[in-house]
């Protein structure tokens, strides 16, 4: 069954980019499918308010209000939908300064995140500053690649997360950068990074073999790609075998449209990432046919200054 056929849907003409040109009616009617939105930011750096009008190139961009009444708007359009995170929610504004991630943490509550994972600066308060405020985070810390046995953190985060929708599973495992030479050794104390790819493998396998996925996401914080071998979303795409979708962060790439890379067996895999600041939304609309594991999808990232273009 082909589970990686693209649309295209009018309907989102002038704020999303598209992975390709096939139409609605390629598929049955829309009441014979189940539609799931994925939304997503990504380095948010404790920007609550918007930039300031100022006169600089981001004034008057981001702001967790206009996020939240972004979000709210396309939840009201009737689909069931995910909003994710992948990672960096501390650090950039006084609000981090003096409140140590409570005020972050809330907010993504009341937001209604669910879930999020780490970046290299939520370890910026230590370790023990994070795990102090996951009190106020009433939504999942997903990291598959950090063994946080030895620190404050054991059993505190999730390995993978499962959603059921009706007869639909979507997957998701979480994969944080390399620490050491990035983060002081102080902040991240015992946390032992392991091998992204190796991690993603045995990730992947389990939620697509095991626990019986439709659709994989990898919520990821390495970065979308680099000039050298460091390890990126293009690599984890090109490395993996059933992860569908890959949420990424650290490199505040701005994305009009999502990337398309080939894995291991010459399929598509789909990398998304939202800048940064909280100036965009990153939106993924999935189509699964009812009764069988055809699958469509659109892609790409919603202005949080101009919600709708």
């Amino acid at each position: 069954m082909n589970r990686r056929k693209f649309i295209k849907s009018t309907a989102y003409t002038a704020a999303l980019g598209y992975l390709n040109t096939l139409p609605l009616s390629a598929l049955p009617a829309r009441n014979e499918l189940f539609h799931l939105t994925i939304l997503h930011t990504n380095d948010v750096h404790s920007r609550i308010d918007p930039f300031p009008m100022d006169g600089s190139r981001n004034e008057g961009q981001g702001g967790v209000a206009k996020r939240k009444t972004l979000i709210d708007q396309i939840r009201r359009e009737g689909q069931s939908t995910l909003l994710l995170d992948a990672g960096d929610i501390f650090q950039g504004t006084p609000y981090f300064n003096l409140y140590g991630g409570e005020l972050e943490m809330k907010l993504m509550t009341e937001l209604g995140y669910d879930i999020a994972t780490m970046g290299n600066h939520d370890f910026d308060a230590g370790i023990d500053g994070f795990a102090n405020q996951l009190k106020y985070a009433d939504f999942p810390i997903v990291v598959s690649n950090y063994n946080l046995k030895n620190t404050i953190l054991n059993g505190k985060t999730i390995d993978h997360k499962v959603w059921s929708f009706g007869d639909i599973k979507i997957g998701l495992y979480g994969l944080g950068i390399e620490l050491e030479g990035l983060v002081p050794k102080q902040l991240y104390k015992e946390t032992q990074y392991l091998d992204p790819v190796k991690v993603a493998q045995k990730y992947e396998r389990m939620l697509k073999e095991e626990l019986d996925c439709d659709y994989v996401i990898c919520l990821s914080h390495l970065g979308y790609r680099y000039r050298n071998e460091t390890v990126s979303d293009v690599i984890i795409a090109q490395n993996t075998e059933s992860t569908d979708l890959i949420i990424g962060g650290h490199t505040h790439t701005f994305m009009k449209e999502p990337h398309v890379e080939k894995n291991q067996k010459g399929q598509p895999v789909v990398i998304n990432q939202a800048g940064w600041a909280g100036i965009l939304l990153g939106r993924i609309d999935l189509y699964f046919e009812k009764g069988s594991r055809k699958m469509a999808q659109i892609g790409g990232t919603l202005s949080v200054k101009n919600p709708m273009g």
